[in-house]
């Protein structure tokens, strides 16, 4: 008996398609990506009254704004790459653990694409040690962050005693910050870049080189120059483009990622207890 698979969650089907096809179709889900997060966000800044609700929608705002950076990996991997780094790219396009550190990795300024590695390993450990002499073991923070504010559940922590997440948010003094991940893409569709023609010009310019292990920094910012370059000759730029948005491509877009891995990384009792003692011996020599 075959069994049917319509609907939603069919992204895998990028894989399938020539290079064209496959750029073209991501431009048209792009603006779409877009003004969900888009809409997301505005509803999170009208609730002030609503601390948490406003939190969460900003979450939502914040992941499907990674979904677009997700894509424009794809679109950055080297097309001799591209069908063998497809399948994990989507893997990360419907995983909301990768989606975060996407968004998150957007404020990082790593040295390199090992600097980024290690950054992004450390994002992704099931398990951490919190206090100063690591006293307390706690879940990785952006999977316990977005399902707290989510979800009233029971949980429990070392002692396996049972108690009530209670879903709150924080009232803050200052007004809701667009997250960085949404600044971004709204920086990328400002400059003409999800379109087909600003597709072709991102895949041509970065498709020269593999962001692998010592690619820099520097190098990537060399790519983004030239494919700036292109926006200017090509006319790529929307009218309401600024040199706000030049800077957030320019300065802040992160080295490309479809070379990490982003899956939840367990992390044994026994690595934890070693960090912990190196901790607590660490914190006893200064005294």
């Amino acid at each position: 008996m075959s069994k049917l698979n319509f609907g939603m969650r069919r992204a895998k089907l990028l894989c399938q398609m020539s290079a064209n096809e496959r750029l073209d179709l991501i431009a048209e889900g792009l603006p779409i990506i877009l003004e969900s997060a888009r809409g997301f966000w505005r509803a999170a800044e009208s609730l002030k009254d609503s601390p948490r609700e406003s939190e969460v929608l900003s979450g939502f705002a914040e992941e499907e704004a990674a979904k677009a950076l997700i894509l424009m990996d794809a679109v950055r991997c080297p097309p001799s790459l591209i069908n063998s780094k497809m399948g994990q790219i989507i893997g990360n396009f419907y995983d909301h653990l990768a989606r975060l550190i996407y968004a998150e990795a957007q404020s990082w300024k790593p040295m390199d694409v090992n600097d980024l590695r290690r950054y992004v390993d450390n994002q992704r450990r099931a398990h951490y040690l919190e206090g100063d002499m690591g006293e307390y073991i706690l879940p990785n923070w952006n999977v316990a962050r977005r399902e707290g504010l989510l979800y009233a559940d029971i949980e429990a922590y070392e002692d396996e005693k049972p108690s009530w997440n209670e879903p709150a948010g924080y009232r803050s003094m200052f007004p809701p910050m667009m997250p960085y991940a949404l600044q971004t893409t709204e920086a990328l569709s400002a400059l003409g870049l999800f379109s087909s023609k600003g597709l072709v010009a991102v895949s041509e310019t970065w498709g020269t080189l593999e962001f692998k292990s010592e690619e820099s920094s520097t190098e990537a910012r060399g790519l983004t120059r030239k494919m700036l370059e292109r926006v200017v000759q090509e006319h790529l730029q929307s009218d309401a483009a600024t040199n706000d948005d030049v800077d957030r491509i320019y300065n802040a877009w992160q080295i490309p990622m479809y070379n990490l891995e982003f899956k939840i990384m367990d992390v044994p009792l026994e690595e934890l207890e070693r960090e912990r003692q190196a901790l607590m011996w660490a914190e006893m020599g200064d005294y």
